[in-house]
C-alpha cells in the first residue's frame, strides 16, 4: 500500500505495477470502519487502503496498482472512464485465454465505483457510492458498473483515488487461475508504448518510511 503511494505522488508517466501476496492480508477502504474486520485480526494482516471501496480478502489474488498523472488523465477522461478502460483490457484479456468473463453494463451519469472524494472536494466528508449502510461492504459480493463477472460472481474489482496529482486506482482479479500470458495480454491491451520500470533504492526507502509512519499505525488503521 505504501508503495502504490509513494508512486502515486511521484510518477511523472503512467505506472502500472503487478504483485502478489505470500500470506493471507486483508485490505479495506479509506471509509471503512476498523470494526468491520477487526474479526479477522487473528487470520490475517489487515491494512487500511487510501483508496475508497470495500473489503477485500487476498491471498491467492492478482493485484495491480495503475497510477495516471494529471496530465495523462486529461486524454483518458473521467475516473469512470479510467476504470472502465482498464477492466475492458482486463476482460479481453480474459477472453484471450478462454475465460468468457463479461463487463458489468455502466449507466448513464453513473460515477466511478469506489472512488476516494479527492476527485469531489465537496464530498469530502460522504462515503463512496459503493458502501453498505447496513454492513460490512465486501468488494466481491456485489458487482457494480464496469467491474467484471463470470458466471454472475464479481471476479474483478477496484478502488480509486484522484488528486491533482493525478489518479492512483488499486485493483484485484480473484478465484481465477490466470494463464502465463495474462500479463503481457493486458499490459498490451492498455499501451503500445511500454518499458520496464525498476524501483530504485530512494523510492523503495520513501515506501519503507511510509509504511512505518503511516500505514503500520493503529492512528491510521483505526481512523474514523
Amino acid at each position: 500500500m505504501a508503495l502504490d503511494e509513494v508512486l502515486w505522488q511521484s510518477a511523472a508517466t503512467p505506472c502500472l505495477r503487478f504483485y502478489r501476496w505470500d500470506h493471507p492480508a486483508l485490505s479495506f477502504g479509506y471509509f471503512g470502519r476498523y470494526a468491520d474486520v477487526a474479526q479477522y485480526q487473528s487470520e490475517r494482516d489487515i491494512v487500511r487502503r487510501c483508496t475508497g471501496g470495500g473489503i477485500v480478502f487476498h491471498g491467492t489474488d492478482f493485484t495491480y496498482a495503475l497510477i495516471v498523472p494529471a496530465n495523462d488523465l486529461l486524454q483518458l477522461g473521467s475516473p469512470l472512464g479510467v476504470y472502465t478502460f482498464v477492466h475492458t483490457a482486463v476482460q479481453d484479456s480474459l477472453q484471450k485465454s478462454g475465460i468468457q468473463a463479461t463487463l458489468v453494463p455502466t449507466k448513464i451519469g453513473a460515477v466511478a465505483p469506489h472512488l476516494h472524494p479527492d476527485a469531489a472536494p465537496d464530498a469530502e466528508n460522504q462515503p463512496p457510492e459503493s458502501a453498505s449502510p447496513t454492513g460490512p461492504d465486501t468488494c466481491f459480493t456485489r458487482p457494480v458498473a464496469a467491474d467484471i463477472v463470470l458466471a454472475d460472481k464479481k471476479i474483478a474489482g477496484a478502488a480509486q483515488r484522484r488528486s491533482r496529482r493525478g489518479l492512483l486506482q488499486q485493483g484485484s482479479i480473484q478465484n481465477l487461475d490466470l494463464p502465463s500470458c495474462f500479463v503481457a495480454n493486458l499490459v498490451g491491451n492498455l499501451s503500445r508504448n511500454v518499458t520496464r520500470g525498476v524501483l530504485d533504492e530512494a523510492l523503495i526507502e520513501r515506501a519503507q518510511e511510509l509504511a512505518t509512519s503511516k500505514y503500520a499505525t493503529e492512528v491510521w488503521l483505526r481512523r474514523t
